[in-house]
């Protein structure tokens, strides 16, 4: 196997990893042991797979000679567990070699998820709220949280803005395709003649920074504090909970009014601020990577139209991948793997691709050491 020298690496480090775990002195120190266990666990899946290939590799090899025993029985075993052991095998190594791309490391974060309407006015911001209730149910089906930190409606009772956090297990993961201009071509329900209208939505997946990455020094931020607007009873429309933090180096503002608590506020407020500033800090490592193809930054371009609902013929289509489905009822309700599914792929195949053209004739390179008792394939 091409990457068969790495692999043992990894499976030596896993099992040293694994020992440590077991180590009285390690165990006794907390962080230490959290740190351990973090990345035996960035191992575990690589290593698991790894030792499937092994396995059925050598299994592959013992196979193969009793395809030229007499017995016609025992020859029909050996080309059955052949044809069962070949394919697996092949699988094994395509999925190795996603496992083995670069992580992005921003991959296990949670997210700022910010909708805002675009083109399209009234009915723009009405579909600005159903994407936000998609994406609500597409969080409540993978046991996500979904914390509201400011919304500002329109008049026909959409949604101008909306910002919120969303957390779980590998949240980042999930949605880091998803920011773009989200288009959307249906009848109004304004419309008398029943002619289709196209409006956009802007979509913005950020990363969640933490306070050691992002350190905010408070002289730079000056911190207002104001009555809460629209729904949610006396006590938050007459008490000064809402938060308004305007970073002064960046001119950066976030306000918060989802919390009756002004600290609560200012909490999801800085949180909010973190990740955009972290945002910026990425933009401008984007700017610095020559060479590097568009599709390879992988958060998506705000300004690119990556997306079209088009209702009345319940059909969703992915410009970047060419994907489309007649399922728009589901994925409006919250069913996204299929296009995440599918986005997730398509941009592993392409860094699979640039990898390849990276590493040239050393991907048919066959002089690394295949595992004892196996066959480099």
């Amino acid at each position: 196997m091409q990457y068969a020298k790495k692999l043992d690496a990894m499976e030596a480090r896993f099992e040293d990893l694994t020992r440590q775990m077991t180590d009285p002195a390690i165990i006794a120190d907390s962080d230490l042991y959290r740190k351990t266990t973090k990345s035996r666990s960035e191992f575990e899946e690589v290593v698991t797979r790894y030792r499937e290939w092994k396995r059925d590799t050598q299994d592959l090899e013992g196979a193969r000679p009793m395809l030229e025993e007499s017995d016609a029985e025992l020859r029909e075993m050996a080309r059955a567990e052949v044809e069962r052991l070949e394919p697996a095998i092949r699988k094994i190594e395509e999925e190795l070699k996603v496992l083995l791309l670069p992580k992005d490391p921003n991959d296990e974060r949670n997210v700022v998820l910010e909708i805002r309407a675009g083109a399209g006015g009234d009915e723009a911001s009405l579909f600005a709220a159903e994407a936000f209730r998609m994406y609500s149910r597409y969080a409540e089906e993978k046991k996500w949280r979904v914390e509201l930190t400011s919304s500002t409606e329109s008049s026909a009772g959409g949604l101008k803005e909306v910002i919120a956090l969303i957390s779980g297990q590998r949240v980042y993961s999930r949605m880091k395709y998803e920011g773009g201009v989200h288009r959307v071509q249906r009848v109004p329900v304004t419309e008398a003649q029943g002619r289709i209208h196209t409006s956009t939505i802007t979509v913005a997946v950020m990363p969640e920074a933490d306070e050691v990455e992002i350190k905010i020094d408070p002289k730079d931020i000056r911190i207002d504090t104001f009555c809460s607007s629209g729904p949610g009873g006396q006590s938050v429309n007459t008490t000064y909970s809402a938060v308004r933090i305007t970073h002064l180096p960046t001119g950066t503002v976030v306000s918060c009014q989802d919390e009756k608590s002004q600290i609560k506020n200012r909490s999801k407020a800085e949180r909010v601020l973190r990740s955009r500033l972290y945002e910026m800090e990425l933009d401008k490592q984007r700017s610095l990577i020559g060479g590097e193809r568009r599709s390879m930054v992988g958060t998506g371009d705000r300004s690119e139209k990556i997306r079209t609902y088009h209702f009345k013929e319940n059909r969703v289509t992915d410009h970047r991948i060419g994907l489309t489905l007649y399922q728009l009822d589901q994925v409006m309700e919250g069913r996204l793997d299929t296009i995440v599914d599918a986005l997730t792929t398509f941009f592993q195949t392409e860094k699979l691709k640039q990898q390849t053209e990276i590493l040239g004739p050393a991907a048919d390179d066959h002089s690394d050491r295949a595992p004892a008792g196996s066959r480099a394939s």
